[in-house]
């Protein structure tokens, strides 16, 4: 029997210290940094704290050191602005006094605009013809999602399963089902947090998949730079979501990812783009 992923919920309640200062922990793990979705998801969180009645439509982060994570996080938010359509907060995650990771969150109103479109969403097979298809494959369909799930709480299908046997795309293009691996509550900024922390995942992928380099490649080094991401319709975080990925560009170290996140209806939900450091281990 697998162990219990962990508690994504939890891991968004941060504790309270003082004016516009909170406190996240980190779920045992065995990693050596901490993973930077979990960053990204509690200083979303923090930010929305100090918001009434908006939403996150975009938010920009730079991570400026790995984290501890045998160290909670301290997460200070800044109010910067709160205009009659838009506030603004700026959040530092911070760790023995250095700041680890700086993030700016953009909120909105809700209102309706003159201009209403959105890309195609690509077809690929449904979820559920997927998780059949690789269960069938063991073991190396099941232990790997498994581990995922475990350890971040993130249940993942890999669309080409080919790149786990080193199968190159030469055009970059990569396809991933996600969702969270518990069922969250109807909390509509609990679910943007969530997305926001299940999208820092997969994303440096789409730049090795280029040269046939496999999921969880140990001769590999992947670590995210910054991350950017934009809101466009409303979603569950634990109902499948298609993540269609791609990398236009590689070079001195550093691979760009870009990623558009879809309902399985054909909602354009999220966008997303990252740079992270790509390098051969030595």
């Amino acid at each position: 029997m697998s162990e219990s992923p962990i508690d994504l919920a939890g891991i968004f309640q941060l504790e309270p210290l003082d004016s516009n200062r909170y406190r996240g922990d980190i779920p045992k793990t065995t990693s050596q940094w901490v993973f930077g979705g979990h960053i990204i998801g509690q200083a979303m969180a923090a930010a929305c704290r100090t918001v009434t009645g908006r939403l996150p439509h975009s938010l920009h982060s730079h991570f400026l050191k790995p984290g501890d994570p045998l160290v909670p996080i301290i997460y200070r938010v800044e109010v910067l602005r709160d205009g009659r359509t838009y506030s603004f907060r700026r959040v530092t995650a911070i760790q023995c006094a250095n700041a680890i990771c700086s993030i700016m969150v953009s909120f909105q109103i809700e209102e309706q605009g003159a201009f209403d479109h959105q890309d195609e969403m690509p077809y690929v097979s449904p979820p559920e013809r997927l998780a059949a298809e690789q269960l069938a494959k063991q073991p190396v369909f099941v232990e790997t999602p498994e581990f995922i799930r475990r350890n971040y709480g993130i249940e993942l299908l890999m669309v080409e399963t080919g790149r786990y046997f080193g199968q190159k795309l030469a055009d970059g293009h990569t396809h991933v089902w996600m969702k969270t691996a518990a069922k969250l509550p109807d909390n509509p900024t609990l679910h943007v947090c969530a997305l926001a922390y299940v999208s820092d995942y997969p994303l440096l992928d789409a730049v090795t998949a280029r040269y046939g380099s496999p999921p969880f490649d140990k001769w590999m080094i992947r670590a995210s730079l910054d991350h950017a991401m934009w809101f466009h319709r409303a979603f569950r975080a634990d109902e499948w979501l298609l993540y269609a990925q791609e990398s236009p560009s590689a070079h001195a170290g550093r691979g760009l990812t870009r990623g558009l996140i879809f309902e399985p209806g054909g909602s354009l939900v999220a966008t997303v783009a990252q740079e992270g450091s790509v390098r051969e281990r030595r």
